[in-house]
This record gives structure tokens, sequence and C-alpha cells, in this order.
């Protein structure tokens, strides 16, 4: 036999298969700009400047789409 799902059910099941997709996609993104994270956290503790860390982030994700 096959099972009957209410509307209820499946409006849920698809809002939780939805949330799922966006938080896979936003793990796939921090683990990606790990090493820029990493680098730019860095730089603030040695200088204490958010420009300067904020500079290092972007130049070690640049480098790091080129080396890919």
């Amino acid at each position: 036999m096959i099972p009957s799902f209410g509307s209820g059910e499946l409006i849920i099941f698809g809002i939780l298969v939805i949330i799922g997709i966006i938080l896979i996609m936003v793990l796939a993104a921090v683990i990606h700009f790990i090493l820029p994270i990493i680098a730019a956290v860095i730089v603030w503790l040695f200088t204490g400047n958010l420009i300067y860390a904020g500079v290092a982030f972007l130049a070690v994700a640049i480098l790091q789409l080129f080396v890919r």
C-alpha cells in the first residue's frame, strides 16, 4: 500500500529540505573561506586594525581563487 500524506506534512517536508540545502550551501562557503578567515584573524591579532585584517582576508581569498 502507498501511504498518503497530508498537505501539512508535505509543506513541512519541503521547508525542511529547503533549510537543509541552505545550511549545506552556507557550510560549503564557510569551509571555502577558512584560510582567509584565519589570515584575517592573525593579522587582526597582531595589528589590532580591522582595515588590515579586511585587506588580508581579501588578498588571501583572491589568491585562493586564482590557485584553484
